[in-house]
């Protein structure tokens, strides 16, 4: 049975992604820089990849495949991450290689993006649940070094062959966008949640009102610092412990709302953003494919309406993939 309040997660998750992929390689400067870029920014902040991600972890803890099949689905995940790279930059490549453009290839080719993430995750958790058992406090000790370490110990600077293997653990390079430190711990995170979700339930029961209270009045208090690190890309993407402490008090309200709203509502809309989440790995994968090609001839010209434009279009042509897709794999 699907878990309803999950595929919203994930639904509005691909939804806020595709529209700050929009921003960050569509967008003029002056409307990336301004309001409404910056507002962009932040949706595709805390409820984007930080919710996606910790909902994978928090299904990882209910299977219970043997090591060889989890290494397995962790290797093909990183294929298809270096797949994605290359069909989302192709237009580039193309480019590159007729010499109309004049950059370097090896960091779009070798970019650390999400499935990347998804992928080194799926290896590691399989890893410690083969050698420790689904131990609670090994996954919060984990969670833990992975938020710290960037708050004691910085990245040491690498060229060449290094730096792009670097880039998939512990990076400040530009194309690392997904590092494992820090952002598997969203995966452990959701994963933990699973393991102690009775006891968290049993708890939030009894102290709803002084959990979403106490959570409310933290993000107000955090908002401005929160609100900086998301529209600042470099350091979103390699933040540390402060930052995670935000997002995980956004994720906590994030999930009570979706979850009313998942439990009272049932209309079109919502169906659709329900059907984005129960397909959102092919969804997030045909977005790139349009958007990253696109990227090479609309780079940085795009604003207002006609951004609004393209993020209806790009939605619209992904579903429309994703639909031939899964008709392709229903005859198969």
């Amino acid at each position: 049975m699907r878990n309803k309040t999950a595929d919203i997660l994930k639904g509005l998750a691909v939804i806020f992604m595709v529209q700050v992929h929009l921003t960050e390689l569509f967008a003029i400067p002056d409307w990336y820089s301004g309001l409404f870029g910056k507002a962009s920014l932040f949706m595709g902040g805390p409820p984007a990849a930080p919710v996606f991600m910790a909902v994978m972890g928090y299904f990882l803890a209910y299977g219970n495949k043997k090591l060889k099949e989890n290494l397995y689905r962790g290797m093909k995940l990183l294929v298809w991450g270096f797949l994605l790279n290359v069909g989302l930059n192709m237009n580039l490549l193309v480019h590159i290689f007729t010499g109309k453009i004049n950059v370097t290839p090896w960091e779009y080719l070798f970019g650390v993006d999400i499935l990347f993430l998804a992928g080194l995750s799926v290896i590691v958790v399989a890893l410690v649940v083969h050698f420790y058992g689904k131990n609670k406090y090994i996954f919060l000790a984990l969670i833990f070094v992975l938020i710290a370490v960037p708050e004691f110990f910085k990245p040491p600077v690498l060229e060449g062959q290094a730096a792009y293997f670097l880039a998939y653990f512990y990076s400040n390079s530009w194309w690392s966008y997904f590092p494992v430190i820090p952002w598997m711990a969203y995966v452990l995170t959701g994963y933990l949640f699973n393991l102690w979700q009775e006891q968290i339930l049993l708890f939030y029961k009894f102290w709803s009102r002084f959990v979403i209270g106490g959570v409310v009045v933290l993000l107000i208090a955090t908002i401005n610092f929160g609100f900086q690190i998301s529209t600042d890309l470099p350091v979103y993407y390699h933040h540390g412990i402060l930052f995670y402490g935000f997002t995980l008090m956004f994720m906590i309200l994030w999930l009570v709302v979706c979850d009313y709203v998942a439990t009272n509502y049932d209309h079109a809309v919502l169906r659709y953003v329900q059907w984005l989440g129960k397909n959102v790995t092919v969804i997030y994968v045909f977005q790139w494919l349009l958007i990253g090609n696109l990227a090479t001839w609309l780079y940085k010209t795009q604003s207002g309406l006609s951004l609004a434009g393209w993020f209806v279009l790009i939605l619209f042509f992904s579903s429309i993939a994703t639909l031939g897709w899964r008709f392709f794999h229903q005859r198969k």
